[in-house]
């Protein structure tokens, strides 16, 4: 089926990569996501509603799911969490794969340092 193909999604926009990112250690609340992000970017600004918008498309495409809260949580914090969903995980390594093809022919032509040969 071509909605199963992570390469129609591809390139990724860094929204979405970071998003992917971040999730692939566990699921994640929005919020969490956000503070995440942002100490990555260096702690550039995150417009909300793009950031909600982002995920909720990403959940529409079925990359990310709903996940269920801690257990240990207080109930009355109104925290939506995310996992990834195993579509999710083959985007972000296709676009991992993809990035990593793209600086191959920079390094052969001298533009950035490659690293010793071990």
């Amino acid at each position: 089926m071509d909605r199963d193909r992570p390469e129609r999604f591809l390139p990724l926009k860094p929204l979405v990569l970071d998003i992917l990112l971040a999730l692939a250690d566990g699921k994640r609340h929005g919020w969490s996501l956000v503070r995440d992000i942002q100490r990555r970017e260096g702690g550039d600004r995150i417009l909300p509603g793009n950031f909600y918008r982002t995920l909720r498309t990403l959940r529409d495409d079925g990359l990310i799911e709903e996940a269920p809260g801690d257990a240990n949580e207080d109930p009355s914090e109104r925290r939506q969490y995310f996992s990834l969903t195993s579509l999710g995980t083959k985007v972000a390594r296709a676009e991992a794969k993809r990035l990593k093809a793209l600086l191959v022919d920079p390094r052969t032509r001298r533009l950035l340092k490659v690293p010793p040969s071990r």
